[in-house]
């Protein structure tokens, strides 16, 4: 069963070819039981965006499109899941209206112009940092840049432990939110901080640490905001993620 949860979890965070039968009899009710994998579906998305980035950069197209090569192919293998989460949640928190009329805008698939802004953000600035760390050499820029989605998903689990779901109809969210163990939380920290301590340095950790620090304070936001976290609060803070720990490893 261990492994069908693995399976699961890379065919559900991730647009892989996962054949349907090596997830077999995992209910969605018990995707939680999955997330200790998180780091490790990190270093799969990592490993790829990073070797297509510098397949470019050292193929003669130069560190720009290496570093948007990257970007999109990060979105491209997730299927741009944790981007509309972040999109979403910009255009709810952003609306300054009650918690109830901000919860029903972040349900409307239509994007809007705050989370359009967030997105541009986002994007924008992954791609200048990972040109800013490009002046790395290759091996140790690659390590960086499959750092940047473990980091990422393991900070994740920050908004998932102890916290309330904001929504009273069940959602993608509900699968994780309030319902991971102590065990599987420090398991999925432990693995994610190991990986980057292997792949990286004592920098890359410090990175790691600034990274889950503003999650963390992310996560008090929304609770504040919105009374909880939702599906879409999870995929913002994935991306949030991301771009601390690149932007963290320029100022060391």
């Amino acid at each position: 069963m261990k492994l069908n949860i693995f399976w699961a979890m890379l065919q559900f965070m991730t647009r892989l070819p996962i054949p349907e039968k090596w997830a077999e009899g995992v209910d969605f009710r018990q995707y939680w039981r999955g997330v200790p994998y998180f780091p490790v579906i990190g270093l799969i998305l990592g490993g790829l965006a990073g070797l297509v980035s510098l397949s470019i950069s050292q193929s003669g197209g130069g560190m720009y499109i290496g570093a948007i090569g990257y970007v999109l192919a990060l979105a491209f293998l997730t299927g741009g899941l944790h981007l509309d989460g972040l999109a979403d949640t910009c255009d709810g928190l952003f609306s300054a209206r009650q918690r109830e009329k901000m919860l029903e805008i972040m349900c409307d698939s239509r994007l809007g112009t705050y989370g359009g802004v967030g997105l541009i953000f986002c994007i924008v600035l992954k791609i200048l940092a990972v040109v800013e760390l490009s002046y790395h050499p290759p091996f140790y820029l690659l390590a960086l840049l499959t750092c940047a989605p473990i980091v990422g998903r393991t900070a994740v689990v920050l908004l998932m432990y102890a916290q309330p779901y904001a929504r009273e109809s069940e959602g993608m969210g509900s699968s994780y939110i309030g319902r991971i163990t102590p065990s599987a939380t420090a398991l999925t920290l432990l693995g994610g901080a190991v990986l980057v301590m292997i792949l990286g340095n004592w920098k890359a950790l410090l990175a790691m640490m600034v990274s889950l620090l503003v999650v963390y304070g992310l996560a008090l936001y929304f609770n504040y905001r919105l009374g909880g976290q939702t599906g879409d609060t999870l995929g913002a803070s994935i991306e949030v993620g991301e771009v601390i720990f690149l932007l963290a490893m320029i100022w060391q």
